[in-house]
């Protein structure tokens, strides 16, 4: 059992199963994929995380996923050839927020998700280290000016091999606050797994001290769930 914040979260494991016969020429199905299924499964949900926690009203663009550079950064694309299966989750409150972007995209075979996986590393790795973006204030979005710094680490956890890149917002001295993300992307076999956890402080320009264990056990409980 860990905590996120105020979050207690409890881990299950779940075995992936891939089905299938063989085919009329003799070939076995290849047993090493994982289904949609198994991922639907694997993703956490509300329940999973604490009852502080909901699902958003609204849903997200299907086709673009989370951003990993931050700042003025779009978000990319979905690579082409995914089922995408997803579970975002949110958990807001006076005193800050925190929100968990869980993407799985299944892949027909290896060869798709070791394309999507180097195409995001290769957006990973033309993040700049530092950025500073001005404040905005309109009718879709109103934040003061903040300063981000980015930092980009490999991953390796239970079979499944990527990077993290983690953020660090700092705003104006005016508006007290941060903002820390970790957007963990790895891939096992023909899936390429999103994990973006982000922790919103406000009114508190104090780093979170939990924050980098949190992330981790949050990804390492979803990938644990698969098997």
């Amino acid at each position: 059992m860990f905590v996120t914040g105020r979050v207690a979260i409890t881990a299950a494991c779940v075995l992936a199963l891939a089905a299938g016969c063989s085919s009329d020429d003799g070939e076995k199905p290849d047993d090493s994929l994982i289904s949609e299924t198994t991922m639907r499964g694997a993703l956490l949900q509300a329940t999973d995380v604490g009852p502080t926690w909901r699902a958003p009203d609204e849903s997200a663009d299907p086709n673009q996923l989370v951003s990993i550079c931050g700042g003025s950064t779009p978000p990319p694309t979905v690579p082409p050839g995914a089922s995408v299966v997803a579970a975002p989750l949110a958990d807001e409150g006076e005193k800050g927020a925190q929100t968990l972007e869980q993407i799985a995209l299944v892949y027909g075979d290896k060869s798709g998700a070791d394309a999507a996986l180097a195409g995001l590393k290769a957006v990973a790795d033309g993040c700049p280290a530092n950025q500073s973006v001005a404040a905005v204030s309109n009718d879709q979005r109103n934040e003061p000016a903040y300063t981000e710094t980015v930092q980009q680490q490999t991953v390796n956890e239970q079979g499944w091999s990527g990077f993290v890149v983690i953020r660090h917002k700092k705003y104006e001295a005016s508006h007290p606050g941060t903002a820390d993300t970790a957007v963990t992307i790895v891939q096992r076999a023909n899936v390429v797994l999103v994990d973006a956890y982000a922790l919103y402080q406000l009114s508190d320009a104090s780093a979170a001290p939990q924050f980098d264990a949190d992330w981790k056990k949050l990804v390492g409980s979803v990938v644990q769930r698969v098997g």
